[in-house]
Parts: structure tokens; sequence; C-alpha cells
């Protein structure tokens, strides 16, 4: 679940003081609030819903906590995955069944700081979405744009949410290609790898992030982030690789490649962070957004 949180302050999830998972999302049925809860004592999950979409959204449960994921035949080889995989065993990759949900905010964090990305995807939410139904609007929840609202915001709205003409062109033309989009979860994994990556701006990061989220993929790995390829390298092998070292490093992985990537990042395993960062940059304009008056929807 928490894999479809974008910064603590996302106004599209929360997690309140009884470690409930809150989410409101615009679903194929209608807007949304679903809560989940694990039970560990009761070995139970508790879930519940509001909105035109509970129906969808409590049917995808069981999906979206990783029921649809296999990692048998996965093997750890190394000993560093060995210890990994007796800690988090239990990990599976959750398939949410939304692609737009997934590919608006990879693309706002193509090629940024997450401080500036998570910013500006906050900002989106709150200017642009709707309020989420149920105790989703109680709590403030806001709904992602949906295709329509997106295709809509005009350029120079898009400058102030300091997102940039490639990555708002990149949007734009999602939305209008959307249903297309969600088509592709009928797809196998290589068919919907090219037709995501068929669009205008996304690329083989932001294809993989968004299989990783919303079609559950084990096998989709990061290639071309900042860090990914130099914290495997460092970790696996004691110095940074290249996006084609890790590429030939992870094949024997196959089917499950992703999922070295995602042990290594839940077991914090990652090189030292002493080298330059990237900063945030300063040439767009910036504006903060406060939280509109809520609507209710659905």
């Amino acid at each position: 679940m928490s894999q479809s949180r974008h910064g603590r302050g996302d106004p599209t999830y929360k997690i309140d003081l009884q470690g409930r998972h809150w989410r409101a999302l615009g679903t194929p049925e209608g807007p949304a609030t679903l809560v989940i809860q694990a039970r560990p004592a009761e070995g139970e999950v508790y879930a519940a819903a509001w909105g035109r979409g509970r129906d969808w959204a409590l049917e995808q449960v069981p999906a979206m906590l990783g029921a649809e994921d296999d990692p048998s035949g996965f093997d750890p080889r190394e000993p560093v995955l060995h210890e990994l995989w007796r800690q988090h065993s239990h990990h599976r990759f959750g398939r949410t069944g939304l692609v737009m949900e997934a590919l608006v905010p990879a693309i706002i964090e193509q090629k940024v700081t997450g401080q500036e990305a998570f910013g500006s995807f906050r900002d989106l939410v709150l200017r642009y979405g709707n309020a989420a139904p149920g105790p989703g609007h109680d709590l403030k929840l806001q709904i992602q744009p949906d295709a329509d609202t997106l295709r809509t915001i005009p350029s120079w709205e898009w400058l102030k949410l300091s997102i940039d003409p490639a990555r708002s062109r990149a949007v734009v033309i999602s939305a209008r290609n959307a249903a297309a989009l969600e088509r592709t979860l009928r797809l196998d994994p290589a068919e919907a790898e090219r037709a995501l990556r068929s669009q205008p701006g996304i690329g083989e990061w932001t294809a993989a992030e968004v299989r990783q989220r919303a079609f559950g993929d084990a096998d989709a790995v990061s290639f071309g982030d900042y860090h990914v390829a130099k914290d495997i390298g460092w970790v696996m092998r004691g110095e940074a690789m290249t996006d084609d070292e890790l590429r030939e490093y992870l094949e024997p992985w196959r089917p499950h490649r992703g999922r070295v990537q995602a042990l290594l990042a839940l077991g914090g395993r990652h090189r030292p962070r002493r080298g330059p960062r990237m900063t945030p940059r300063t040439h767009l304009p910036v504006e903060r957004v406060r939280p509109p008056s809520p609507r209710r929807v659905g």
C-alpha cells in the first residue's frame, strides 16, 4: 500500500494514529475512500470503503496487498539478499489496477529532487483534485485530478506548480490517451512496457514506476534512477554500477529483478550519501497552494 504514497504530505494518502492506511481513489466506478488496517492478533486485515467506487475498491484490496504476487522461484543467491529475504519474505508487490494514478506522479518525479516532486504533486492534487467521499472528506483527503481535468490545465498553471513544459506536456498527452493506457493492464509485461513507452515523455524509468505500482510487476526495475544502480552496485559488489552493468547483473533474477531492488530498499541498504546531491531548481515560478474548500463527490 505505502508504495503509492508520494511524500509525507501526499493529500491522497494518510496513516492515522491507529496505524490505519487511508486512501482517496478515483476508481473506474467513481470516487472512493478506502481504509485498510492490519490486525495481526486476529490474523486479519480490515477494510472499508465509501463513495460510488467503494465496491471496486474493496474488490481490489487483496491485489493491492500483494495477493497476486507470486515469489516462488525467487532465489536470493547472495548472502545479503538471503538475510534480507529472511527478514522481509512477507513483502509482496501490490497491484492497484490504476495506471493514471501511478503515471501522473511518476512523470512529475522525472529528473527532479524528491522534495520538489512531492511538493508539485501535492499542490496539483490540492488545486485540481476533489474531496474524498465519506470520512475521507473529514480527513481532508483529496482524489487526484482525473484525465478530463488534467487535459484542461493551461501551461502557465503547470509552471505555477513548478512543473516544467516537458513534464506537463507528458501528463496532458497521457491524459488524452488515458483510456488506452488503462487498458495496458490486460497486456503481458513486455507488451505493457512497449505500450507505455510509446507515449511521449514516458521512458524506461517512468514505465517501471507504473509497472511496480499499477501492475504489481516484481520484475520492473527503476533503470535510469539517479541512485538505484549506484546503490545496488555498492551493496552487492562494493562499487557503483552503471545502468548497463546493473541490467546484466540482475539478469539471473528475472522475473524477480524488481524484488532485488525492493529488498535492498526495505533493508535500507545503499551507498553512503557523501557525494553531491541534486538541488531543487529555482528558475520556475512557485506559488504555494492553499487547500480549496472541500467539495463532496459521490
